[in-house]
């Protein structure tokens, strides 16, 4: 549960005067040090406390700590310090009560936050310094000349470099939402027709310096395909009777299929089901069908079963070079990462890697739309969704769109249990990232299971309309199920690759999913 804790260090006389603020000479700042420490966490809250400590053998009047949280996370209250909170920094400074810290002493002051799970600060500057103290040097001055241009979907951004800077720290709304080497970034995955106010700072080895100023650029207008909303049904060349796309995208509309799935042919080799190459497979004749009947494709990578990339690639580096072998053997626009299992979904390490590795996917070809589908709970995401969400967020790895797999997940009402758990996930998004509903929406997919799911849950084709129905009124950014393989009619068939398991017209659950 929540808690409050006091400092307890002795001083001598407190004076009952406000300290005039002054500077710490230069001599006197390396050696002064701040240290952060979580002191709990209960899962929709924690406790964090930072010990000041002066190592210098003068008394100091004042300190200054600045603390960067990552995006999503907030203070609820503090104890022992006067704050300050501009965006995601929180600035404290001694309580007026406070006397001068004396050589060798230290002091203590706490906060509560929200939500849980705090995965640590992303910065920390003592009097404008390093924390660690010691280390002398300077921060990075403020970047000028910050410009954007935009797209329906994404937002170029440009600026000059600050003296100094080793890497910049870019801000949508206050938020932080990724980094960069260079002296541009796109940030993509935007509502059309949408102001967002940015601003860029640099850093280096001592840490952090000061916001450029702030800009708003407004998103152009949707209309059209802006490469953001897609319907996308599964399509595996390797099983269950896979049928020619051309023939599905002619009795339906569909214009894009998800396609399942790539996985290490051993090592940190990608291939289709790990067996069938990148070029001069069924998978890459399909995906040529599908571009000369007007349509493209998003790869899915990973899945339930298999030897997977996340797994087998030993850093987040050399995995995206594998997507990144994916993306050139095909020149994508997207790229699905299905997490699942113990192996990734359940693997902290992996769940971290992956996400490392999607953001240098993002840095590397700008304008590609990242997507994670990972399993759901009837309420939202479960501890694992909800961690991938959070660390996501903490790492910059400006994932596009998060999508749901609402099936085999003890569901009474597949139309009832899916709304539920997006709007589950609705509410982790807009905690996290700091967004409206509408904008959490637009980062979000849904995927089924037509007909019978594994749990012998049951999606009508009516119900897929009514869920393909809620999640165009809600503009969320992906809709597929799995599978068009399996769409196809079989009253009595069960779970089969090949069919549904229910009475329906052939491509009918596609043919739905093409209105979205």
């Amino acid at each position: 549960m929540m808690k409050r804790k006091h400092i307890s260090v002795a001083i001598a006389a407190i004076a009952a005067v406000v300290m005039s603020v002054l500077v710490v000479p230069a001599a006197q700042a390396a050696p002064v040090s701040a240290a952060f420490t979580k002191v709990s966490d209960w899962g929709s809250g924690f406790e964090g406390k930072v010990t000041v400590t002066n190592g210098t053998t003068s008394s100091i009047s004042t300190w200054s700590v600045a603390l960067d949280f990552p995006s999503g996370y907030t203070i609820s209250s503090s104890w022992d310090a006067t704050r300050s909170t501009s965006g995601q920094t929180h600035t404290f400074t001694p309580p007026s009560w406070a006397g001068p810290l004396a050589p060798g002493a230290s002091v203590t002051f706490g906060f509560n936050g929200s939500p849980g799970n705090f995965p640590g600060i992303s910065a920390c500057r003592l009097n404008g310094g390093s924390c660690s103290g010691g280390g002398g040097g300077t921060v990075p001055g403020a970047p000028s000349g910050l410009t954007g241009t935009s797209t329906a979907s994404s937002v170029s951004l440009s600026w000059s470099a600050a003296s100094g800077a080793t890497s910049y720290n870019v801000y949508r709304n206050g938020s932080k939402v990724g980094t960069a080497t260079g002296t541009s970034y796109t940030d993509s995955g935007l509502t059309a027709n949408t102001a967002y106010s940015y601003q860029v700072s640099g850093s280096n080895s001592v840490g952090e310096g000061a916001k450029s100023g702030s800009i708003s650029v407004t998103t152009k207008t949707g209309g059209g395909d802006t490469g953001t909303r897609r319907a996308a049904p599964y399509l595996y060349m390797g099983w269950g009777d896979p049928p020619n796309p051309a023939t599905v995208m002619n009795a339906t509309g569909i214009k894009w299929f998800t396609m399942a799935f790539i996985l290490s042919s051993g090592g940190c080799n990608p291939a289709w089901d790990g067996a069938r190459p990148l070029q001069g497979s069924a998978d890459a004749t399909a995906i040529a069908q599908i571009r000369a009947a007007g349509g493209d494709i998003v790869p899915s990578i990973g899945g339930w079963s298999g030897n997977k990339l996340g797994p087998n690639c030993s850093t987040p580096e050399a995995l995206a070079g594998a997507y990144q072998k994916v993306i050139d053997a095909y020149g994508l626009k997207a790229i699905d990462i299905d997490i699942e299992n113990s192996d990734e979904f359940e693997n902290e390490v992996v769940q971290d890697r992956i996400l490392t590795a999607l953001k240098i996917v993002k840095q590397n070809n700008p304008g590609i739309q990242t997507i994670l589908t990972f399993g759901t709970s009837t309420t939202g995401p479960n501890y694992y969704g909800n961690r991938l969400i959070e660390r996501s967020a903490a790492l910059g790895a400006n994932i596009d769109v998060f999508t749901l797999m609402p099936f085999d997940f003890g569901s009474s009402n597949i139309y009832n249990d899916t709304v539920a758990a997006s709007q589950g996930l609705n509410n982790k998004l807009k905690a996290v990232f700091g967004w409206t509903t509408a904008q959490a929406y637009a980062h979000q997919g849904i995927s089924g299971m037509n007909g019978l799911s594994d749990q012998q849950e049951l999606t009508t084709t009516a119900t897929w309309q009514n869920i393909t129905n809620w999640s165009k009124s809600n503009g969320l950014a992906r809709l597929a199920f799995w599978s068009v393989n399996r769409d196809r009619g079989c009253a009595g068939g069960g779970v089969v690759s090949n069919c549904s398991g229910i009475a329906q017209p052939d491509w009918e659950f596609t043919r739905i999913t093409a209105g979205f």
